[in-house]
């Protein structure tokens, strides 16, 4: 605990900005060790629980680490960890002064081959909803979306009149997830591919392929195909 210092933090949010303060400051340099909770909370006038999470956001965003019974230490180098949101496909193409239009290619309710099934992790004879849609930037294909909802995990997609609505933009606004795990890789155009994206047939694409669930239960699988010359931008 620092000498003779007074803080007090209403927040978590005062204490995380304080103890990186500290930390950039060189109160605590990388590899020192940080006081531990009950003393950061009776320095800063708050419950335990206040510190805990300010500490764990620190974590995340890899200023510190956290070792059982080592206690908690600054990086010796922070960890920089790309954070991608997912996207509403109409604001990225909006955002490209581009004008957007959306269509429904094919529309199925089945059960899933096998492969598709141990992918998802579904049980037998789960009905998942197969939609496979295009998105136009100023009338030209952006993206082809072939996706597979998990019917038992989104019933009331059933309903929904996906010629209306993309489901990309109807699963953002509306169908919570926990976890999401992201690919992205080069591939060829098939013959139906190039046929919607206007492209030949073996011509190099981009895809990004993204699953997401919710409390353990995978919601949508999604294959996302793009135009060529397609550029995917992150930061962190």
């Amino acid at each position: 605990m620092a000498i003779g210092r007074t803080c007090v933090a209403k927040n978590f949010g005062e204490v995380k900005a304080d103890v990186l303060m500290r930390i950039m400051g060189g109160e605590w340099p990388p590899g020192s060790l940080i006081p531990n909770e009950q003393d950061l909370a009776v320095e800063y006038g708050v419950a335990r629980a206040t510190v805990n999470r300010a500490m764990r956001e620190l974590v995340d965003e890899g200023i510190v680490e956290r070792k059982r019974k080592a206690g908690t230490r600054v990086r010796q180098s922070p960890v920089r960890q790309a954070r991608i949101a997912i996207p509403l496909v109409r604001n990225e193409i909006i955002e490209l002064g581009s004008v957007y239009r959306y269509a429904l290619v094919r529309s199925e309710i089945l059960v899933p081959p096998d492969w598709r099934r141990a992918q998802m992790n579904l049980k037998p004879e789960t009905e998942v909803l197969h939609l496979v849609a295009l998105h136009f930037a100023d009338g030209r294909p952006y993206q082809l979306e072939d996706r597979w909802i998990n019917l038992d995990a989104t019933p009331t997609a059933r309903t929904v009149d996906f010629s209306v609505v993309s489901p990309n933009e109807w699963l953002v606004t509306q169908v919570p997830f926990s976890s999401v795990e992201i690919s992205f890789s080069a591939t060829s155009a098939d013959p139906e591919q190039a046929l919607m994206l206007c492209c030949e047939p073996r011509d190099a694409l981009f895809r990004v392929e993204r699953q997401t669930t919710w409390q353990g239960e995978t919601v949508t699988y999604v294959n996302l195909v793009y135009h060529r010359d397609h550029r995917m931008t992150t930061s962190y």
